[in-house]
């Protein structure tokens, strides 16, 4: 089984014995695709609570997740993401509660939803934004995730890897829409993923981020031409001085 096989039909299991929850939490943050309409001049970041990875293994386990992403904020981070998937990347819905509580920016539930299940459980516990990932649904079961998070009134990253995925999401309607440079099947990293598929870009109304691989300004000027968002997590979570690492990632776009 790849990575992505493997994480799924262990999804599929958790899934499964997940209680669907009732709505409780109105949205208490301002919606990140405004903010990205009312500052294009520079490359914006998505920041990420990530304590591992299937392909890294441990990156930071003791992280303390509150204090992770006051310094993504205070680094002027335009939003913060939150893994909350526990069997492959130790994460936990309780960080993206806590991580929630304490900022005032947007939040993303980063985990691998293919169930309504989830995105009201995301809701819940204070995301503002969720992802669905094209390569791990079927067209069908996007197009209705997708519509189940919008009446949620849950913005929506829909994550594609190549061009093939890019014509999905854009015929979806996407308006935030992530090229992965990670391959979630083997796992490998090409930031070069980023530039190739931008050149398939149609959508004038979409804002489009920049995953996986980012590690420092270079990185992100690379991409600024034709991306509004990057999103980084592993480098993050290794910096010394998480706060002043964050700042550094703003490149101007002008």
């Amino acid at each position: 089984m790849t990575f992505l096989e493997e994480i799924l039909a262990k999804k599929a299991q958790e899934v499964a014995d997940m209680p669907l929850e009732k709505v409780e939490l109105d949205r208490q943050k301002p919606y990140f695709y405004n903010f990205l309409q009312a500052n294009k001049e520079a490359v914006q970041l998505i920041a990420e609570v990530k304590r591992a990875s299937p392909s890294k293994g441990a990156i930071n386990l003791d992280v303390d997740p509150v204090a992770q992403a006051k310094s993504y904020e205070k680094a002027g981070a335009g939003a913060i993401s939150v893994l909350t998937d526990q069997a492959f990347f130790k994460g936990d819905i309780e960080d993206l509660r806590a991580v929630a509580e304490a900022v005032s920016i947007p939040v993303l539930c980063k985990d691998f939803i293919i169930s309504e299940k989830q995105l009201i459980r995301a809701k819940n516990a204070g995301a503002s934004i969720v992802l669905l990932i094209v390569s791990a649904l079927s067209e069908d079961d996007l197009a209705t995730l997708y519509k189940q998070a919008v009446a949620l009134d849950l913005e929506v990253l829909v994550e594609v890897h190549n061009e093939v995925e890019l014509e999905v999401a854009e015929r979806l309607g996407a308006k935030l829409i992530g090229v992965n440079n990670r391959d979630l099947h083997s796992f490998v990293v090409d930031i070069a993923v980023s530039e190739r598929v931008a050149k398939q870009f149609s959508r004038t109304d979409a804002c489009y981020i920049s995953e996986s691989g980012i590690r420092e300004p270079a990185d992100v000027a690379r991409v600024a031409k034709n991306y509004q968002v990057v999103l980084v997590g592993e480098a993050l979570m290794r910096a010394e001085n998480v706060e002043q690492a964050a700042s550094k990632l703003k490149v101007s776009r002008v």
